[in-house]
């Protein structure tokens, strides 16, 4: 069978080839196309646009970028043409896979999401189209199961969330080597986790690293994004103390004592990795005025959404300043507190509903097109 994916940032590329790998265990003959980044492309098949060359981020950046946006609008459809896949699987990515999918159903196409959009935080009204052009959505957070069923009468499955698997397969690291491998030294590690995308690193790291001079028994390491050069953190990596990882966060988080993360899937891996966290978020300020008005809920961390209180401090906007953030990285590091957060991380985890996400995903969708 021909599979076609789309995926538009790197959270998606991750589940993406996770659930490629799990449906040739369906489907050994499988083929793909997608639109993802080089963990799709470390699975196999053809990649038609990297997601680098889509992520755009806030309302403003999106207007500027409206033309780019609507071109790949236009190639996205003609490539589902020529290729004519036997299912579309739709990754999160909602403002770019909800009008590909409108098109797609409207053409015959079988048309699969893996990874609801937040349609409980804003812009609810795409229920009337995810209704109309997704013949089966995947949810992975245990609410959105209740949201669309009981709120809105549309069947979903709920099949766990995949970065669970992620976390259990990542295979264990040497201390000593890998911080040889990037000349650390024996302080406790605080992991910086700044973000994926140019505009969002330079206004998150600008901030976190003002509080490193404050601790200097620990030594700050930046998550390299995949979607980046090493390059671009040069700016940043000057300040003494400050030390830069590519495209090895997970090997970072499961040595890290602490971290400083921005808002989004990371706040919920370095949970599931068990590292006591301060989440933070600082957006333009038209894009976060516009936000504030159409968002609506109490947390902005998949951490505090899905517990449904406030496990974790969550720094936005006026909040995220050096102040601020020394005093919740200090409380982080207590080991009270620590142990505090310990036992609501694991809560989290049972509350996700356990391995195998990818596999029950690929399963339902080979067995709905064979």
């Amino acid at each position: 069978m021909k599979y076609y994916l789309i995926a538009g940032e790197a959270s998606g590329d991750l589940h993406g080839a996770n659930l490629m790998k799990s449906i040739l265990k369906e489907d050994p003959q499988a083929e793909f196309r997608f639109w993802g980044g080089d963990l799709m492309q470390a699975v196999g098949g053809s990649m038609v646009k990297h997601y680098r060359d889509l992520a755009f981020m806030g309302f403003i950046e999106v207007l500027l970028n409206l033309f780019t946006i609507l071109k790949n609008i236009k190639l996205c459809k003609r490539d589902i043409l020529e290729y004519q896949p036997d299912v579309i699987v739709f990754i999160d990515y909602p403002g770019f896979n909800l009008r590909i999918a409108t098109w797609a159903k409207a053409k015959g196409f079988r048309t699969h999401y893996y990874i609801s959009p937040q349609i409980w935080a804003w812009k609810e009204g795409r229920i009337k189209t995810i209704m109309q052009s997704i013949d089966m959505m995947y949810v992975i957070l245990p609410f959105e199961k209740s949201f669309y069923e009981d709120k809105h009468e549309f069947p979903v499955q709920f099949v766990g969330h995949p970065l669970i698997d992620a976390i259990a397969d990542h295979k264990q690291i040497m201390p000593d080597v890998f911080k040889e491998k990037h000349n650390l030294d024996d302080r406790p590690i605080v992991a910086i986790l700044p973000g994926s995308r140019k505009q969002e690193i330079r206004k998150m790291l600008e901030v976190m690293l003002t509080v490193v001079d404050d601790f200097p028994d620990y030594q700050f390491v930046i998550a390299g994004a995949p979607s980046q050069d090493a390059s671009f953190y040069t700016p940043f990596i000057k300040k003494q103390g400050v030390h830069l990882v590519m495209n090895e966060t997970y090997d970072l988080l499961s040595l890290s004592n602490a971290a400083l993360v921005t808002s989004g899937t990371a706040t919920l891996e370095t949970a599931l990795f068990k590292v006591p966290e301060v989440v933070c978020y600082k957006g333009s300020y038209i894009s976060y005025q516009i936000a504030k008005r159409v968002i609506n809920l109490e947390y902005i961390s998949l951490v505090n959404l899905i517990m449904d209180k406030p496990v974790v401090t969550e720094l936005i906007q006026g909040d995220f300043n050096t102040k601020r953030l020394k005093e919740e990285l200090t409380s982080i590091i207590d080991d009270y507190n620590r142990a505090v957060l310990f036992l609501e991380y694991y809560d989290l985890e049972k509350k996700l509903g356990g391995k195998g996400a990818n596999d029950k995903t690929a399963k339902l969708i080979v067995e709905s097109i064979t």
